[in-house]
């Protein structure tokens, strides 16, 4: 079952980045995250509800509200990188960077949590993915000094994503996902809003464009569901296996891409994203 979730977090999420690209392309990308946060949100708690999990909240401990609390704060960190760079680049080359995150965190997991079966496969995989993202990273000009910016943003994303996978893992464990999720989630969004108020941005709420505003929202539930099905994953599945099987996301994104924006593959990235797919798919049955 934790493989099918973690499937169904790949697909949600790879959606995800669609939505959100359509959503921003005149929205300010710090007030989508904060408004698709509360769809988040509220689609979380609706799922708590429906399991019956709510009672369970008395009996999480210190240190998991603790972590939950952390991998929030990082999850906030990496959405506010990844929106930013994805209103400033295209989703064929933010995506990759973003799913690099997968690299630190099977590092990560071997450290922490001694994920060492099959180590040599998962580091030959983590190596041939890393060569993938090289290559669909592709060098261009980009007239005016404001676009060159979100390479930076979505480096930032992957090492916070990253972060939150490793927290996530540690806070999640003995609470029932659904709930953890939800948990998370209020903290993100206090701190997307929190972005935002310091910004002086919130006076462009009035503003939005309503078939931005619909797309945000779509996004939202998107990223709820990719969500609910990936902490489910986490916490019952292998890190190191459900991460690589979760960012197999950008072949969804780049499909969408190619059919909704016209993004188009040279020879190079499509090398590129084969060696990701294929180094994912590797990992996750032999690693």
């Amino acid at each position: 079952m934790w493989l099918i979730a973690a499937i169904g977090s790949a697909f949600f999420a790879g959606i995800t980045s669609i939505l959100a690209k359509c959503g921003i392309r005149k929205t300010d990308s710090d007030i989508a995250t904060a408004i698709r946060t509360g769809v988040v949100l509220l689609f979380s708690w609706i799922m708590v509800f429906v399991v019956g999990s709510f009672d369970a909240i008395s009996s999480i401990s210190p240190k998991s509200f603790l972590f939950l609390a952390l991998s929030g704060i990082a999850t906030g960190a990496s959405w506010i990188c990844y929106f930013k760079a994805l209103s400033m680049g295209d989703i064929n080359k933010v995506v990759p960077i973003d799913k690099s995150s997968t690299i630190l965190t099977v590092i990560l997991a071997i450290i922490f949590f001694g994920e060492t079966e099959n180590l040599i496969i998962k580091l030959l995989c983590t190596a041939v993915l890393g060569v993938g993202i090289l290559f669909m990273v592709e060098k261009k000009d980009y007239s005016g000094q404001n676009k060159k910016g979100w390479m930076v943003y979505a480096v930032l994303s992957a090492v916070f994503a990253a972060a939150t996978s490793i927290l996530a893992k540690i806070g999640i464990d003995g609470v029932e996902s659904n709930l953890g999720t939800a948990l998370r989630t209020v903290v993100v969004l206090i701190m997307a809003w929190a972005v935002v108020f310091m910004k002086g941005k919130q006076k462009e709420v009035k503003k939005l464009d309503k078939k931005e505003l619909f797309f945000i929202c779509l996004s939202g539930i998107a990223t709820g569901a990719s969500w609910l099905c990936y902490y489910y994953a986490i916490q019952n599945g292998v890190v190191s296996i459900v991460v690589p099987i979760d960012k197999l996301s950008i072949l969804v994104a780049v499909a969408f891409s190619y059919f909704v924006f016209g993004e188009k593959l040279s020879r190079k990235s499509g090398f590129g994203l084969f060696l990701m797919a294929f180094a994912t798919v590797a990992m996750a049955i032999w690693g």
